[in-house]
């Protein structure tokens, strides 16, 4: 089997996997018609913000609880229950619109009840990988997860924009779109019933002593590397991945298009983002250099998406800003996944997922407000700036604590290395090894003796 899918041998993973792939399909089909929903309601771009918002924001308020409940509870059995939790909102939303009663106020309600399913289901998903493939297939397994991820985004939103088209692009034609993901959900349910359990993996309990949910906060502020990585994937998370509403504003204000382009445009985006996470899948070891480049790379580009002149200019660009945006966080999850301890897996999971998600809350409505006030275009704009400020912010903190800076090199061809303000001493210190793995080339002399994996941290 081919180096990319080598997760697909293991028996447990194959078939979690597709009816995983059944469910992505579903919900990306969901996000295009309710957004679509909820403009058709209200016409608002600040509508649109708030029902993003609100159904993140349950990441945000509760990540830290459903991290711990991951580590003490088997994580099979939480995905079975949180499959209902995600099923029963997206059900009722659907009848809802399909009867044509629905109003904003019932979709800003089921979205917040659908994110609370969210947030309990992503750290138990994101941790459960480990146990069906174990450390030595795991950065494949989450590379793989993101290329069906991506599938599904690729798929979803085209079937969802012609299925609104064909039904009328009305309130009740997104009310069947969205019945449809309710359904799908079962597709995952049935893949957990049907894992072989003697042959999974679980990770020791976490003790029920209190102050569980600190401890997992205090590891991470142990863990300078940890540190880059979240303040990198806030802000390209706040600041930056709106796509369904940003490419919603962009279709519909700046080109006059409809559901189906729309719809075409999340399937464009999905393309550069499969063709990332198939990239990452097969990467043994990320590194926080792949991050913040993919970070600062996806920046760029969606500084430049927002000043594309036609909707083909912005439709060719999509791809990049998707590669881009896929690899940071396929490279961020896989190392959080193989770099902290097993009992905390499930807690820093969640922390990952709380900055990564639970921030949009706040940076949607502000970016929904800014398009409504200064124009679609500035969604992008200044969404990009502010996110490559934060990243740069954060590498320049993760740099002083690894007593570390940035030097111009010319002598050979031009590039910025890492070096260390005091060569011998950063040469003695696990964050200098890291800085030199993963940020940049650390030019001094050999050290007498550098650490193997196992004594690290």
């Amino acid at each position: 089997m081919s180096p990319t899918f080598r997760s697909l041998s293991v028996r447990n993973y194959r078939i979690y996997a597709s009816g995983a792939l059944v469910s992505n399909v579903g919900t990306w089909m969901q996000r295009v018609a309710q957004d679509w929903l909820v403009l058709a309601l209200t016409g608002s771009a600040t509508a649109l913000g708030i029902t993003t918002g609100l159904q993140l924001l349950p990441a945000l308020l509760l990540s830290p609880v459903a991290g711990l409940v991951a580590d003490r509870f088997p994580k099979r059995r939480i995905l079975m229950v949180t499959q209902a939790m995600m099923a029963v909102p997206a059900a009722v939303l659907g009848i809802l619109a399909i009867t044509g009663v629905a109003e904003a106020w019932h979709v800003y309600v089921l979205a917040f009840l659908f994110g609370v399913g969210t947030a309990f289901d992503a750290p138990a998903r994101q941790s459960f990988v480990v146990e069906m493939v174990g450390k030595e297939d795991l950065a494949n397994a989450v590379g793989l997860n993101s290329a069906s991820f991506n599938s599904g985004r690729m798929i979803g939103p085209a079937v969802a924009g012609v299925m609104i088209a064909a039904l009328g692009s009305g309130v009740v034609a997104t009310g069947w779109v969205i019945l449809l993901n309710a359904i799908s959900y079962f597709a995952v349910f049935l893949s957990l019933v049907a894992l072989r359990v003697r042959d999974l993996r679980p990770s020791t309990p976490a003790s029920r002593g209190r102050g569980a949910v600190r401890a997992g906060v205090r590891y991470v502020r142990s863990r300078p590397d940890l540190v880059l990585i979240l303040t990198t994937v806030f802000f390209v998370g706040t600041f930056g991945m709106n796509f369904q509403m940003t490419s919603a504003l962009m279709a519909t204000e700046v080109f006059g298009k409809g559901a189906q382009a729309y719809g075409v445009l999340g399937s464009i985006m999905a393309i550069g983002s499969l063709a990332g996470a198939l990239v990452a899948a097969r990467r043994e070891r990320p590194t926080r250099r792949l991050v913040v480049g993919a970070g600062l790379s996806f920046v760029v580009v969606e500084v430049a998406s927002g000043l594309m002149p036609t909707y083909l200019t912005f439709a060719l660009v999509l791809p990049l800003l998707g590669l881009s945006a896929l690899t940071m966080v396929t490279a961020a999850n896989a190392y959080i996944q193989l770099t902290v301890t097993p009992q905390m897996r499930g807690r820093v999971s969640a922390l990952y997922l709380m900055v990564f998600m639970g921030g949009t809350p706040f940076g949607a409505p502000v970016i929904g407000w800014i398009g409504e006030v200064f124009g679609a275009r500035w969604t992008l704009i200044l969404g990009g700036l502010v996110a490559a400020v934060g990243i740069l912010s954060a590498t320049a903190y993760y740099l002083l604590r690894a007593g570390m800076h940035l030097q111009l090199d010319l002598r050979h061809r031009p590039r910025i290395l890492v070096v260390p303000r005091d060569p011998r001493a950063a040469a003695r210190t696990t964050d200098a090894y890291d800085a030199l793995d993963d940020i940049g080339r650390l030019e001094v002399g050999e050290p007498e003796r550098r650490p193997d994996a196992t004594s690290r941290r």
